[in-house]
């Protein structure tokens, strides 16, 4: 498992899938629930590299996922509209008058199948790479770490 900031990450093989386990630990700040609950659209984008290790060299970058997670909130009906956007395409839509659902909806994520295995060579150690990044920006510091946080996850692929 591997942590940078609060970003902690477990990868697993199951079947012909890589699933990708993360959460954000730290990313649901003050400044982010004080934006959130001023109506600002609040997106997280975390950018997901599965890459092979290649000593004295360059990793080399197997694949790419990029996962969006964004939240409306509604003063009217006082309602939070979360939406997830994986590589394009919506994932999931759910609204809740719950602040510890939509933390837990824009941080947390339990295994989600964003690679193949049929892209790993057997016998090889791969590792994660997750780049999370909060918008808006507007010049407050949304995260303590400013513009964005990363943290990475080996695991080797058995056949």
């Amino acid at each position: 498992m591997g942590a940078a900031e609060g970003l902690r990450i477990v990868p697993l093989v199951r079947d012909d899938r890589v699933l990708v386990t993360f959460e954000l630990a730290d990313g649901f700040t003050d400044e982010v629930r004080a934006a959130v609950r001023s109506g600002l659209k609040t997106t997280f984008t975390y950018t997901v590299d599965l890459r092979l290790e290649v000593p004295a060299w360059v990793d080399r970058t197997i694949a790419t996922a990029v996962l969006t997670n964004s939240v409306e909130y509604d003063n009217l009906t006082r309602q939070h509209s979360v939406v997830r956007v994986l590589d394009g395409t919506v994932e999931s839509t759910q609204v809740t008058d719950s602040e510890t659902v939509v933390r837990q909806l824009m941080t947390s994520f339990q295994r989600l199948p964003l690679f193949r295995t049929s892209v790993l060579e057997p016998n090889r150690e791969y590792y994660v790479r997750i780049t999370a990044t909060a918008r808006p920006t507007n010049g407050a510091f949304l995260w303590p770490w400013g513009s964005g946080t990363s943290g990475q996850a080996k695991f080797t692929f058995l056949r």
